[in-house]
C-alpha cells in the first residue's frame, strides 16, 4: 500500500461516521464505491450544458473534474438542481487560465466562478482536511479560531481528501463524464436511499469548524423530508450558541435559504425543536416565551410564504421579517404605552429598537427594513379606517403588503382588531360606487370617526359695541 493510500485510510478512520447505526459515531471504513451508468438514473439531459463544457475542458487539459454535491443528490432524487458545482484537481489559478469568462472569489474558501450569461458554474479545487491545533501551516492558507471555527481553508489535496472534508454524506458524491459513473466515498448513496442526513466525521468537531452546518442540517431535513441521524442531531442543542460567532451578513443569507425555499413552516418547527430559533431571532423567542399564542402570526406568515412560492408568486424578505419580528415589536410597543408614551411614538421607538437588535444578529439591509417599518406603521391606520384617509391608504405603495399582514393578524386570533381585515377585503372587491358608499357609512358610525359639530360663535350685532 502506498504512503498516500495509507494516509487516506488513516483519515477515513478519523473522519468517516458509520452508516449502520445512528448511535455509533465510528463504524467500519467505507471503501470507494463506483456506480456505473447502468446503476443510476442521472442523465446528461438533466445537466447544464455549461457545466458539461467546463468538465470537458478541464478533462481535456489533463485535470480531474467531477460534478459534486447537491446537484448529484438532487438528480438522484428526481429534483431540479438549483446550480451545478464542480470539483477539480486544478488550482484556482489554473482554472482561471483556462476560462477567460471566470473570476476568483472568496478568501475563506477560494473558488472560481465561470460565468455564462446569467448562469454561474462554481469550480473548487479538491481540498484536504487539517487540524485546528496544527500551527505549522501558513495562516494565509488555513486558519482556525480559538473555538475551532474555520476562518480560512485553502489546503488542497486529492479527491479522497476532498470527499471526507465535505459536510454530509449525501453531498459527498462525484459524477464524472469520462464514463458517466458516480464515485461514492462516504456512503452517501445509501444514506440518500435511507433518507438520512449524516455528518462526515465527529459531529461536534464539524459543527465547531462551521456552526452554519447546524442550519444546513435543518434546511435539508425540511427541504428533502429526510431525518437527521441521531449522532448528527445530538450536539446541536448544546452548540446552538456558536451561531453568535457567525457574521451577521452570512446569517442573513442563511435565513433566506432556510425560509424562502418553499418549506418555511416545517423549517420553523425544526428550528424550535433543535433550539436554534433563539440564536437567529432572540427577541422574538423571548416574546414567545411570555406569550406563546403570539407565534400564530408567524406560523400563518410562513404557511402563506410556502403557498406563494409553490404558486411561483414573488416573496419579499421585508414581509417575512416583518412577521418574524412582530411579536417582539408588540411586546416592546405595549411596554412603552404602559409607561405613558402615546401609541404612534411607542410603535416607532419599538420598531427602531427591534430592528437594531435584530441587525446585530442578522444584517438586514435597509431596502428591507424601510418597507418593514411601513408595513408595521400602516397597521393602526388600517384598523382605524378613518374615512378621509381610505383612498389615500389604498393608493399607498405598501398597501397590499400591509393589507396582507393585517389578514394574517386577523387569522391568528391573538389580537383584537375587529373586522378591519374583512372590511378592507369588501372595499377592494366593491366595484360599484353604491357599495363603497355603504361601506364608508359604516365607518362614520364607528367610535372615533364621528364628525364633531363645530360650535359657532354668536355673531355680534351692529350697534352693540358699547
Amino acid at each position: 500500500m502506498t504512503g498516500k493510500r495509507s494516509g487516506f485510510i488513516h483519515r477515513l478512520f478519523s473522519y468517516v461516521t458509520g452508516k449502520q447505526s445512528d448511535t455509533q459515531p465510528q463504524a467500519p471504513v467505507p471503501t470507494l464505491s463506483i456506480l456505473p451508468r447502468d446503476q443510476h438514473t442521472i442523465s446528461r439531459r438533466h445537466i447544464s450544458d455549461n457545466a458539461l463544457k467546463v468538465l470537458h475542458r478541464l478533462n481535456s487539459h489533463g485535470y480531474q473534474a467531477f460534478l459534486v454535491g447537491g446537484c448529484i443528490r438532487d438528480l438522484m432524487l428526481d429534483l431540479h438542481p438549483k446550480d451545478f458545482d464542480i470539483a477539480t484537481s486544478a488550482t484556482p489559478e489554473e482554472v482561471r487560465g483556462l476560462f477567460r469568462n471566470s473570476r476568483i472569489i472568496g478568501r475563506r474558501f477560494k473558488l472560481i466562478h465561470v460565468v455564462f450569461g446569467r448562469e454561474v458554474i462554481e469550480v473548487a479545487t479538491f481540498r484536504a482536511s487539517h487540524r485546528a491545533e496544527d500551527d505549522e501551516h501558513d495562516s494565509s492558507i488555513s486558519h482556525h479560531s480559538q473555538k475551532g471555527r474555520i476562518l480560512r481553508d485553502n489546503v488542497y489535496g486529492t479527491i479522497e481528501d476532498d470527499a471526507i472534508r465535505r459536510d454530509f454524506t449525501m453531498n459527498s458524491l462525484y459524477y464524472t463524464t469520462t464514463d458517466f459513473s458516480i464515485h461514492d466515498y462516504c456512503g452517501g448513496v445509501q444514506d440518500i436511499h435511507n433518507r438520512v442526513i449524516r455528518l462526515i466525521g465527529d459531529p461536534e468537531t464539524r459543527y465547531r469548524e462551521d456552526p452554519v452546518r447546524m442550519l444546513r442540517a435543518i434546511r435539508f431535513a425540511a427541504k428533502l423530508d429526510f431525518h437527521i441521524a441521531d449522532s448528527t442531531a445530538a450536539p446541536i442543542a448544546t452548540l446552538a450558541h456558536l451561531l453568535k460567532d457567525i457574521p451577521a451578513a452570512r446569517l442573513f443569507d442563511e435565513i433566506l435559504k432556510l425560509f424562502l425555499s418553499g418549506r418555511a413552516e416545517s423549517t420553523y418547527y425544526l428550528l424550535q425543536d433543535y433550539h436554534l430559533f433563539e440564536s437567529l431571532f432572540p427577541a422574538t423567542q423571548a416574546s414567545l416565551k411570555d406569550a406563546p399564542a403570539a407565534g400564530q402570526v408567524i406560523v400563518n406568515a410562513l404557511h402563506n410564504t410556502d403557498l406563494r412560492i409553490q404558486e411561483d408568486k414573488p416573496v419579499t424578505p421585508a414581509f417575512f421579517f416583518a412577521a418574524m419580528l412582530w411579536p417582539a415589536l408588540v411586546r416592546l410597543r405595549d411596554r412603552y404605552q404602559n409607561e405613558g408614551m402615546p401609541p404612534v411614538p411607542a410603535l416607532q421607538q419599538a420598531a427602531t429598537q427591534v430592528i437594531s437588535q435584530q441587525c446585530r444578529r442578522t444584517a438586514i439591509p435597509k431596502r428591507f427594513t424601510i418597507p418593514m417599518r411601513e408595513i408595521w406603521e400602516m397597521q393602526s391606520q388600517l384598523e382605524r379606517r378613518q374615512p378621509r384617509r381610505v383612498d389615500e391608504l389604498v393608493t399607498h405603495p405598501r398597501f397590499r403588503a400591509a393589507y396582507d399582514f393585517l389578514l394574517l393578524r386577523e387569522q391568528s386570533g391573538d389580537e383584537a382588531i375587529g373586522d378591519a381585515g374583512q372590511w378592507w377585503t369588501d372595499y377592494q372587491a366593491s366595484s360599484q360606487d353604491d357599495a363603497r358608499q355603504a361601506l364608508m357609512k359604516q365607518l362614520h358610525s364607528m367610535p372615533g370617526n364621528k364628525r364633531k359639530r363645530r360650535k359657532r360663535r354668536p355673531r355680534k350685532r351692529p350697534g352693540n359695541t358699547a
